[in-house]
This record gives structure tokens, sequence and C-alpha cells, in this order.
């Protein structure tokens, strides 16, 4: 099952049942095997009505993302690895499915001026969920930070491209 104790993702969850989107959370704990080598699994297997069902990775994000007495937004890094092993279990489930991060953004601030034109309310919180492909992700991102073999896709580039669902 989906991990409930990660706010992000039970907020996403949260959000496909409201929205009546069918859906299989998937359960991380178990590791797939191909070719030898571990996958990791993604969280969500979502059936859409327009276009291809989605394997799902949330990634939960700030917003904004409060460090060193500044603000950053549109914080949107993964690590190489979530990249690669999505992109294989795009490979496996085919055509008919997409392999897209899902980013769910946890509204820290005032909704003034919010960017988002959907908001998820959840436990007295708000998100915001900004998907993206993993082949857009993989064909705007660079690399982020070489120790921890992460990659992000500039701000501008992300801001430009993303849509709440």
């Amino acid at each position: 099952m989906a991990r409930r104790y990660v706010h992000y993702e039970a907020a996403f969850e949260d959000y496909l049942r409201s929205e009546g989107t069918p859906y299989i959370a998937v359960d991380e704990a178990k590791k797939a095997i191909f070719s030898g080598s571990r996958v990791k699994s993604f969280d969500f297997l979502v059936y859409r009505q327009n276009g291809p069902n989605w394997l799902v990775d949330v990634k939960g994000r700030k917003f904004p993302y409060d460090i060193s007495g500044s603000r950053r937004y549109w914080e949107n890094w993964v690590m190489q690895e979530d990249l690669h092993d999505l992109h294989e279990w795009q490979q496996v489930f085919g055509e008919q499915f997409q392999a897209v991060f899902v980013f769910a953004y946890w509204i820290t601030r005032s909704l003034v001026g919010c960017p988002f034109d959907s908001l998820h309310f959840f436990r007295s919180e708000y998100y915001a969920f900004i998907p993206i492909t993993v082949a857009d992700y993989g064909a705007l991102s660079v690399g982020r930070s070489p120790k921890w073999n992460t990659v992000t896709v500039p701000a501008r580039a992300f801001r430009e491209r993303a849509k709440a669902i």
C-alpha cells in the first residue's frame, strides 16, 4: 500500500479518491527484479479516462521551500535512479502506460498570489499536483548534485510547463 504516513502521498491518494479516479496504490516495500537488477517501485497506477494510464512516482516538495533564510520555488529534483527506474517501468508496461512524476507541492505560505489554478485541501493543508512525464523530465533535466546523484529541471522551464491536475 501507499505510505499513508507520508502526507504528500496521502494527499495525492485523497485527491484521486475525491475525483473518482480509479487507481491502485503500489506496495513500495517490494522491489521488482529485471535482468538481475532491482528496480524501485512506483507509488500509484492511475487509470485515466483520457490518454494513457499513469505509473506515478509522487515527489513531495514544500512551496515555497525555505532554506538559509531565502525562499525557493518550483523545487523539482529527483534522484537519477528514480528517473531510470520509472523509465524501466514504462518499458515493462508498454505504450498504454506513461511513467509520470507527480510533484505534490504542499503550500506552506499564504494563498495570495499562489500560481496554481487548482488546489486540493487535505488535513487542513493545501496541495497542488504537477505531473510531468519521465520522457519530458529526462529531456529537460540537468545535473544538480553529483554527491547525491540528483537531477532537476531548471525552475523557469518547469514553471512554463507546469499544469496542475
